[in-house]
């Protein structure tokens, strides 16, 4: 049974179709204790004009996960929730949406297919709307926790041809979102070339994630055709720092609207 709501693919959409650019905020439920900690003492969150909050890890050494789901819930207002799941095991009837995530850089038929067979009939019974969303590991060679309980290597950032052959391919099979991850705590973000490539080639929403931790590398991703930027350990470095982006958001979409 699947929710009638469909708020998040509208928001994403939009995004994409009128070029607004969006912002999320990536929560590990293993780091619940400082997420906590800083929610309850910025409850200005839910009028910032944060797109979505989405919650997953690599990991989940700890057994909250609906538990951090629906604590979050009660702070943060009408920003829709969305599972950004490390496996089966990240579900929450709490969330608004999952990106059903299928990680196609790699070839590891565990997260291209495997986990999503073990989680389908939860997530139908959960009601959760569903986003078929294409995940793809892009750097320039770093491994992360990603990576290591993937097992998989991430596609190079010199590599723009195999990752737009790669997204392609994941869009004729039906996938209609595309998140591409520099993996947490990259040194370097995902390549502006690879972005742009990617956004010319498909027309679907493109969420960037990993290794931003300046405003000027959003600037970079928004510019290159990212319509979602997710920031996670920057956010944790610097409580600051989600303020600071979300007003150069809001400064950047109004040029747009000027122009």
């Amino acid at each position: 049974m699947l929710k009638k709501s469909k708020k998040v693919s509208k928001l994403l959409k939009d995004l994409h179709q009128s070029k607004s650019k969006g912002l999320a905020w990536l929560i590990d439920p293993d780091k619940w204790q400082g997420t906590d900690h800083f929610l309850k003492n910025f409850s200005w969150v839910q009028e910032s004009g944060l797109d979505l909050i989405l919650i997953g890890g690599s990991h989940l050494e700890k057994n909250n996960f609906d538990k951090v789901v629906s604590t979050i819930r009660q702070h943060t207002g009408k920003i829709p929730i969305v599972i950004f799941p490390g496996s089966q095991m990240q579900l929450s009837e709490a969330a608004d949406a999952i990106l059903f995530l299928s990680l196609i850089s790699g070839r590891n038929p565990e997260f291209l297919i495997g986990q999503q067979v073990a989680a389908a009939p939860l997530v139908n019974s959960m009601g959760l709307e569903v986003l078929p969303t294409g995940y793809l590991l892009v750097n320039d060679g770093e491994i992360h926790s990603v990576h290591a309980v993937s097992q998989t290597l991430p596609i190079p950032n010199s590599k723009s041809k195999l990752v737009k052959a790669t997204a392609l391919a994941g869009y004729f099979l039906g996938m209609r979102y595309f998140f591409l991850d520099a993996g947490s705590g990259a040194q370097k973000p995902v390549s502006s070339q690879v972005i742009e490539t990617l956004s010319k080639a498909i027309s679907c929403p493109l969420i960037i994630g990993g290794g931003i931790d300046s405003q000027e590398k959003v600037r970079e991703a928004y510019e290159a055709g990212a319509d979602l930027v997710v920031l996670g350990n920057s956010i944790e470095k610097d409580p600051d720092f989600l303020a600071e982006v979300l007003n150069f958001k809001a400064w950047y979409n109004s040029t747009l609207n000027v122009n």
